[in-house]
């Protein structure tokens, strides 16, 4: 019976509806790479009973306390001469409790109950793997499969802490459905306050939730979760892939946050790091059984070039086993509903996008550059996840714009749901440095917004923490720079560099929310002009907290300008969620008007109006559009920061006049101005 697949292995789909998909030229590397993970989903068939339990590995490596309450221990170490378990349940005695050397590497311990019937492991009890090498080394370490460590403050390394709580969390609230228009708050637990420290999970469980829910995001991106040694790596140096931080809190208040934004229809994406991992030994996987490979490629292969860090190799059985099963548990455990997967374009090729430009030229991608494992990896990721949960969400973080990446696996693609759109965010950053307003090129932006296979949908963003970062600047503070310091008061009028940011930033968001992507992403506290940069606490910045915070108490006092900013934001997701243009097909662009500066589309049922001159209005303007309408969101709404110069009570009706290969457009009267300095957009429904 174990033989026989408990899930089949899909055929890839007909040739001629393949060929209506799939450009011909890529057929055949698609109908390649498609055999090449058929074959290694059907041996995981045939090997381990079927995906599903292979994939609920996490059940049965680590520690485990059975019904019974006897303890199984089970780890792989193939390099290992022999592995021990030590640790405050045996006064940390280094060998009287030796793992028995089974097949494939793996080392395996059982512990009956103490005379009381008691676990022999406490709750919240210290744990380490004694592993002793072939050339006479005793090493301590970190099981790979340990779900809470900690790090004392007399250390800097992490602790293996039995996690076992006689009163788990258990949840209250189902799982939304996948949402049609993906909007996606991006947040950072550690830096979800205004205080100088690291915040909690219930900080943001009480305090961020709340105001995500208000934004209209129905889909939060959490980032830093995969515990982290270094806390200013961002999250992106992961040491325990199944412990949730516990610089946060502890995992039953994870699990506390997820459910709460469950119960407000919110569904909640872990940014998952399984590109590459820290080096860390002591507390980390890196050379966990002493030698220089196990969970990574050996030699020059398993470091990546840039990053400093280890690389996995995906073409071995128990790799695949940890990595599938890491996903799992994710979502079977703490209650995720998907996954963003970083540094997509470093598991792709071989040079890990180090030194490509990525001109779009299909030899780019299809040769033997590209890591035919990891991309092997990446099908059975998405493949597997689709089948076990069907409103999964999984998002490519990828810079190369690999074809196929979001088509589904049968086709002979990757299968992940979205792909970030990451020229996006360096496109207004370059406008912002390099050019006056002015000199704004309004074909550029049109085509960079909608340069996009239509058939792969794109999650579009402004910025994200990438633009946060230190180094950078956020688009507020590109925009209106030191003035923050000072003028940012609604009591006093604005002056010209603050008009103009606040303007420009309305429509920046605006526009690339509705013409960029299918999907929609902000990160914490930009959408309110957050001002300055991020920094993580570092030797270098003398461990300051002071710029790794997110200082909501500026939204909080209604009388500075950063309330308006968050109400526009608020108003923006409201109104799509009404109408929902991030699902509506491709937008039209009738105008795009070097001269006049303007920017008109059409997608859904609702046109947008963009005047982006630094000086002129217009009054009679000539509009391409198919049916009547009303404003439904105006940028210079006074309550937006505006100047309040548009009459919402104006109907406006479509004559039979053709204009920019519409059948039908509309004069607006001198009751609407487009634009004035500074800068608006008028939104309009269809």
């Amino acid at each position: 019976l174990s033989m026989v697949p408990k899930h089949p292995v899909p055929n890839h789909v007909p040739m001629e509806v393949l060929l209506e998909r799939v450009p011909e030229v890529l057929l055949p590397f698609c109908l390649g790479r498609y055999g090449l993970f058929q074959k290694q989903l059907t041996l995981l068939e045939e090997a381990e009973g079927g995906f599903d339990q292979f994939t609920r590995s996490y059940e049965s490596f680590g520690a485990h306390r059975l019904s019974d309450n006897s303890m199984l221990f089970r780890e792989w170490a193939p390099a290992a001469e022999a592995v021990f378990l030590t640790g405050d349940f045996n006064g940390w005695d280094k060998f009287s409790h030796p793992y028995k050397k089974k097949q494939f590497g793996k080392w395996e311990l059982q512990l009956p109950p103490k005379e009381d019937n008691s676990p022999a492991v406490a709750h919240n009890s210290k744990l380490k793997v004694v592993v002793h090498t072939k050339g006479g080394e005793r090493l301590y370490r970190i099981s790979p499969w340990a779900t809470y460590v900690t790090k004392p403050s007399t250390s800097v390394i992490y602790d293996w802490i039995f996690w076992d709580p006689p009163h788990p969390y258990v949840r209250k609230h189902p799982r939304p459905r996948k949402p049609c228009s993906l909007r996606i708050y991006e947040a950072h637990v550690g830096i979800a306050s205004p205080e100088c420290k690291v915040a909690s999970y219930s900080n943001f469980t009480h305090n961020v939730l709340p105001r995500i829910k208000d934004l209209g995001y129905n889909c939060i991106q959490l980032m830093a979760i995969m515990e982290h040694a270094y806390y200013a790596s961002f999250g992106y140096q992961v040491t325990s892939f199944f412990s949730a931080s516990s610089r946060y809190g502890t995992p039953e208040e994870l699990k506390e946050l997820i459910d709460v934004a469950h119960s407000l229809g919110i569904m909640v994406l872990l940014d998952v790091v399984h590109s590459h991992a820290s080096k860390n030994t002591e507390d980390g996987l890196n050379h966990f059984d002493g030698s220089d490979s196990c969970f990574f490629h050996g030699g020059a292969r398993g470091e990546h070039p840039v990053w400093d860090s280890r690389l996995f190799n995906y073409s071995s059985w128990e790799v695949l086993r940890f990595l599938l099963s890491n996903l799992r548990w994710w979502i079977d455990e703490y209650g995720f509903d998907g996954f963003r997967f970083d540094g997509v374009t470093s598991m792709l090729y071989h040079h890990h996008g180090v030194g490509s430009g990525f001109s779009g030229n299909y030899a780019e991608y299809f040769g033997l550059h590209v890591d035919e494992d990891s991309l092997v990896y990446l099908m059975l990721a998405n493949h597997i996840l689709h089948m076990l949960y069907q409103d999964c969400i999984t998002i490519a973080e990828d810079v190369s714009g690999m074809p196929t990446l979001c088509r589904p696996v049968q086709e002979g693609g990757c299968g992940f749901d979205y792909r970030l759109a990451m020229a996006i965010p360096d496109k207004w950053i370059q406008i912002l440095k390099e050019f006056k307003d002015e000199e704004w090129n309004m074909g550029n932006i049109v085509y960079t917004l909608t340069n996009r296979r239509y058939s792969e949908k794109c999650i579009a963003y402004a910025e994200s923490h990438d633009q946060a970062l230190v180094g950078d600047k956020t688009l507020a503070f590109w925009l209106m720079d030191k003035d923050m310091y000072t003028n940012m008061s609604a009591l006093i009028p604005m002056n010209p560099v603050i008009d103009r940011g606040v303007q420009l930033h309305k429509m920046i968001r605006l526009l690339t929310h509705g013409l960029g992507g299918e999907g929609y992403l902000n990160f914490m506290g930009n959408e309110f002009g957050h001002p300055e940069w991020l920094d993580f606490p570092r030797v270098g910045n003398s461990e300051s907290y002071h710029y790794a915070r997110r200082q909501f108490n500026l939204v909080d006092t209604d009388h500075l300008r950063y309330w308006q900013l968050y109400v526009f934001d608020r108003d923006m997701n409201r109104t799509e969620a009404k109408y929902g243009w991030l699902a509506a097909a491709p937008a039209y662009v009738s105008t795009k008007h070097e001269g006049d500066k303007v920017i008109i589309f059409e997608r859904g049922d609702v046109v947008f109006v963009f005047n982006f001159h630094p000086t002129n209005s217009y009054s009679s303007y000539r509009v391409a559009v198919g049916t009547p309408g009303k404003i439904k969101l105006d940028s210079d709404d006074l309550e937006y920061g505006g100047h309040g110069r548009l009459d919402h009570n104006t109907d406006f009706f479509t004559e039979p006049i053709p204009f920019n290969e519409r059948a039908n457009s509309m004069q607006t009267t001198s009751q609407i101005h487009l634009s004035h300095q500074p800068v608006i957009h008028q939104h309009t429904e269809r």
